[in-house]
């Protein structure tokens, strides 16, 4: 049986990767584990980036922000602004018109925040649909020597957006509210609820851009992403566990389940891959903009994946399971 969440790597490449029908010259980087979106020629000057992302199991009052940012984030990362979308929102009966009223009203003002247009899509109400869903397929536009591929070098250091576990604990805020009450209080779980519009990486990627080599957005599986850049760059990388940044709030949510941060769903973290040089005006100018961020560690020439806490050194976790989907087949 396929295990619950996205399909891992190995998936991919046994069977998805294989059927991908004809090869199209214009495809200059085509699916690919690690790599969120694709890249297209698009004219002598610039590549077309699209994402696409499905959105569903989400709290109601999140979906239209997420219809937006899922996909867009993707685009982000590889240095394209979101300028088309297309949307397919499918709702199951029952659905209000006011709760459509919502979706769209939330979805345009994110829209008109990034300057981002919807040419088209579909929508429907289908009795087999159980819940509100949505895919979408972001796409933008970037000059050819501004791409930013999710590579790295030895060298390179790892900087990241202080949002490391927020996914789960805005979901745990939502879905197991019950049991959060008991180390939190009501002004607590409200701020956590309303921490989900800072899990989207477009104003943290439109930032950093000018400053890194690449990015990655921190998603399903968090911080354990390192592992796809360091494969597909060729190298290692060392982590330090002392200079990670975790929400106080966050941090208790996550003690509270017994996770560790590594490997918690992290949806809105930036994984920013900097040459050394660029780390203090990359940090600086993040921080001009609100997005607080840090130094997490570094990629190596040696193929090592190491995790240093205190005068220990581990391997660093790999994704098996995400903690995020038995906390949604729990609720």
């Amino acid at each position: 049986m396929l295990p619950a969440g996205k399909l891992r790597n190995e998936i991919l490449r046994e069977i998805v990767f294989q059927n991908l029908g004809v090869e199209d010259p214009k495809v200059v980087y085509s699916p690919k584990e690690g790599f969120d979106s694709a890249v297209l020629e698009y004219d002598g000057e610039n590549y077309l980036v699209v994402a696409t992302d499905p959105t569903l199991g989400v709290p109601a009052e999140t979906f239209g922000f997420f219809t937006y940012h899922f996909a867009a984030s993707d685009v982000a990362v590889f240095g394209a602004k979101p300028r088309w979308l297309v949307v397919d929102l499918l709702f199951p009966g029952g659905t209000s018109k006011e709760f459509l009223e919502r979706v769209m009203s939330d979805l345009n003002d994110e829209c008109n925040k990034y300057g981002s247009t919807i040419v088209g899509g579909h929508t429907g109400v289908y009795p087999s649909i159980t819940e509100p869903t949505a895919t979408t397929t972001a796409m933008g536009l970037v000059k050819k020597d501004e791409l930013k591929l999710p590579l790295a070098k030895p060298g390179d250091k790892i900087v990241v957006t202080a949002k490391v576990g927020l996914e789960f604990a805005v979901s745990a805020a939502y879905l197991r509210a019950e049991d959060l009450s008991k180390i939190l209080n009501k002004k607590e779980l409200m701020r956590l609820k309303r921490s989900f519009y800072f899990e989207t990486v477009v104003p943290d990627a439109l930032v950093a851009k000018p400053f890194v080599r690449g990015m990655h957005d921190a998603t399903e599986g968090g911080l354990t992403a390192l592992h796809e850049i360091a494969d597909n760059s060729g190298v290692g990388f060392r982590v330090y566990a002392e200079k990670l940044h975790v929400d106080p709030l966050v941090r208790k949510v996550l003690e509270f389940y017994e996770l560790e941060p590594w490997d918690v769903s992290s949806t809105g973290t930036l994984i920013a891959i900097t040459p050394p040089e660029d780390i203090d005006p990359l940090i600086t100018e993040l921080l001009k903009n609100g997005i607080l961020a840090f130094e997490l560690g570094e990629f190596t020439e040696e193929n090592d994946r190491v995790l240093v806490e205190g005068n220990e050194e581990r391997s660093f976790p790999e994704f098996t399971e995400d903690p995020y989907v038995r906390l949604y087949e729990r609720a």
